[in-house]
């Protein structure tokens, strides 16, 4: 004997309710990805801050040797930024200022419009060259 079609159990379930669980996990696998590729920016604009300030200190201790910063060799920071920055250095004609300056490579260079090319002088000034407010916001 067969239960009418009123009294059958629903077992499982219909496309429509499949397709709305779809769509709200492609919604938030978007947002996830999105904010892990801001993470991912971020984390290398932090990484090459931090290359930028090993090298000032290496050129303080130059300076602190030689009494110029003329000669200097500035090498790039660990394997893990150089995909993403180039590291470069502008020593002053008299031998006591320079200006480091990271400038970002691929697709750290499209992605960091905030930020761009980050500097650093002899005095602790820093700067950036993208559209942030301020270096602040940045470093």
């Amino acid at each position: 004997m067969t239960q009418p079609a009123s009294i059958r159990l629903q077992r499982g379930f219909n496309l429509l309710e499949l397709m709305i669980t779809v769509a709200i996990v492609a919604i938030l696998a978007s947002i996830a990805y999105s904010s892990y590729q801001n993470q991912i920016v971020t984390s290398r604009r932090a990484a090459g801050a931090a290359c930028l300030q090993e090298r000032a200190h290496f050129m303080e201790r130059f300076y602190t040797t030689n009494l110029t910063y003329t000669g200097a060799v500035i090498s790039q920071c660990d394997n893990e930024i150089a995909p993403h920055y180039q590291v470069g250095v502008v020593i002053g004609a008299n031998g006591r200022t320079f200006t480091l300056s990271a400038v970002p490579q691929a697709m750290q260079a499209t992605r960091d419009t905030l930020c761009g090319t980050l500097t650093l002088n002899e005095r602790g000034t820093r700067g950036e060259g993208g559209t942030a407010a301020s270096a602040n916001d940045c470093w």
